[in-house]
């Protein structure tokens, strides 16, 4: 069975996602009779050139240069993927496409003219073909696992979860925290795959596995409004780890 050469690429991110693939640790050492990390900075100083059979691609495209490298990883990769938040909706760092770049670097910077940003972080999926997404913030190590050894077994596409997070709530036996305790949560918009986890310690879910499929942020907003949510503390539960997503966007700019 021919090696996997897989590529993993970091842009505008912290690292996080990447190092899942470390934190496998045991079903690491398996894979590495199947699969070849040509390109991985985090784990490897050898760096191996193109053309890879997968790219896996982590963090917000946030600069010119940027733009030139993730357009050079699409040409070089038969499948390209997306993992974590910032990959698949912008991320944390897309905060800043809400205000005012130029003058966030005057004021950071002691010569912004240095500084060369684009006006937005954006996911890759803005400048080139993306074919699968693993969303989270960071992913989960065995979700990614899964969807490697799909790949090794040429099942095409991957699956991975479709369910919001109020499912995998319903799965553990948890009460809901938003019906039961009035705790703004945003399990009923956002994708599954995290297993619950913030719901299943009290607390309402901050949407870093971004907006599952049709998921009507609106029904959620009125819902807010109902539990005399202030608008501005509303706006600000959409516009964390993925307020970029189009979905989530709507509800923000509501209050903007």
């Amino acid at each position: 069975m021919r090696r996997l050469k897989v590529a993993v690429y970091k842009f505008s991110s912290c690292d996080g996602c990447q190092l899942q693939f470390l934190n496998l640790e045991d079903e690491l050492l398996q894979l590495s009779d199947f699969i070849e990390f040509a390109l991985f900075y985090e784990a490897r100083r050898f760096v191996g050139s193109g053309p890879y059979d997968v790219a896996f691609v982590e963090g917000s495209i946030s600069t010119p240069h940027e733009v030139e490298v993730i357009k050079k990883v699409r040409e070089e990769s038969k499948v390209l993927v997306a993992i974590g938040a910032c990959a698949t909706s912008g991320g944390i760092q897309a905060l800043r496409n809400w205000a005012d770049t130029e003058e966030y670097k005057r004021y950071v910077y002691p010569r912004p003219d240095w500084v060369e940003v684009l006006k937005y972080a954006e996911p890759p999926s803005k400048y080139v073909k993306v074919d699968y997404e693993i969303r989270g913030c960071p992913i989960s190590k065995e979700q990614l696992l899964s969807f490697v050894l799909q790949l090794l077994k040429g099942k095409t596409p991957p699956t991975l979860p479709v369910d919001s997070v109020c499912v995998e709530c319903k799965r553990r036996g948890n009460v809901c925290v938003l019906v039961a305790k009035g705790i703004p949560c945003l399990g009923p918009v956002t994708m599954g795959g995290c297993g619950a986890l913030c719901p299943s310690y009290g607390r309402g879910c901050y949407g870093c596995y971004g907006p599952m499929i049709d998921p009507k942020p609106d029904a959620l907003n009125t819902r807010f409004k109902e539990l005399n949510i202030k608008p501005r503390e509303i706006q600000l539960l959409f516009k964390q780890f993925t307020n970029w997503s189009k979905e989530f966007r709507k509800v923000i700019e509501e209050y903007e």
